[in-house]
């Protein structure tokens, strides 16, 4: 098939990411992304794309997008005979998790997560040891392992609803340090965490917010609650991706800067070219580490499969599905 073909048939797609992706670039996705729409079909498939995707995954091979909180609840909805988990590895194993008869891909099996790798199924044991009667409310950010030791889960989104539904005084809350502190300072419950961070949000600083503000007069500024509390407590609004994106759209800023990881912007911005978006972004480089092509191979040769543990598989599900029911 020749290259002017191809180019043809994905010019439709290349309109929704022209505002962010070079003309000259599109060559390069095109062959990709015109080979993983044929293989969806054939393999029956489709894609669940996490907000922190680049462009052209997000917006050009994606069936589902969205947050963690969105991707765990659409992954129950699926149809398909096969997901590809285009995200971290914790976010394929909840796919798996949900799906357990569905064959779930993920084209990196490196794309891990610092603040998953932070904690142990140990770990937990040991804390609710030192904590006995102490429910354990557990970020979807984790592996199956230590959702399996947990009494609940929790998203950015969700986490004080979470912890409040609970209707206890003190709850223990894992692995990042950050959002325990920030979703404390929203309840009366007592809140216990863990020293767990994510290495994008860990970086961002009160001075770096208050440098925008000098440089962007007038910007709306709006940070991930995995931000430290001093980050949060100079941002205009905090809240999970999914409601960054839900700000955007409503209050329709003339500015606005998003602390979080850098395609975010990119992915929120080509839906509303009317606001101006400053972008002192921090790559995540596990995201990163899926690319077109890999989805492209994984749909090839059906790799890399999520498996997990029969030991541990029923009792996360059971964490994630309380969270859902919540």
């Amino acid at each position: 098939m020749s290259a002017s073909t191809v180019l043809e048939r994905t010019a439709p797609l290349y309109q929704r990411v022209k505002s962010v992706i070079p003309p000259i670039e599109w060559p390069v996705f095109a062959e990709d992304i015109d080979a993983i729409l044929t293989l969806k079909k054939q393999r029956n498939a489709v894609i669940l794309a996490h907000n922190y995707q680049t462009p052209e995954i997000f917006h050009c091979v994606a069936d589902i997008v969205g947050d963690s909180l969105a991707l765990a609840r659409e992954a129950m909805t699926v149809e398909a005979d096969v997901i590809v988990l285009a995200g971290v590895h914790f976010m394929a194993e909840t796919a798996k998790m949900l799906n357990p008869s569905k064959t779930v891909l993920i084209p990196d099996l490196e794309a891990g997560c610092s603040l998953a790798a932070s904690i142990t199924a140990a770990d937990v044991r040991l804390m609710r040891q030192k904590h006995p009667g102490v429910p354990i409310v557990t970020y979807v950010n984790s592996s199956a392992a230590v959702k399996a030791e947990s009494d609940i889960c929790c998203t950015s989104g969700n986490a004080k609803r979470v912890v409040e539904s609970l209707g206890v005084p003190e709850v223990i809350m894992l692995p990042d340090e950050y959002l325990a502190q920030n979703i404390a300072a929203q309840t009366h419950v007592r809140v216990i965490a863990w020293a767990g961070h994510c290495e994008v949000h860990e970086r961002f600083t009160p001075a770096e917010v208050r440098a925008l503000r000098t440089d962007y007069p007038g910007v709306i500024i709006l940070a991930h609650p995995e931000c430290p509390p001093n980050v949060i407590a100079e941002a205009d609004f905090t809240g999970s991706t999914a409601d960054m994106s839900n700000y955007v759209k409503r209050e329709q800023p003339a500015r606005v800067v998003l602390l979080t990881e850098c395609s975010m912007a990119d992915n929120v911005s080509i839906n509303h070219p009317a606001v101006n978006f400053v972008k002192p972004c921090n790559l995540c480089p596990h995201m990163k580490r899926i690319t077109l092509p890999k989805i492209r191979r994984a749909l090839e040769t059906m790799t890399y499969e999520v498996t997990i543990p029969s030991d541990i598989v029923d009792a996360a599900r059971r964490s994630v599905e309380r969270m859902l029911a919540v």
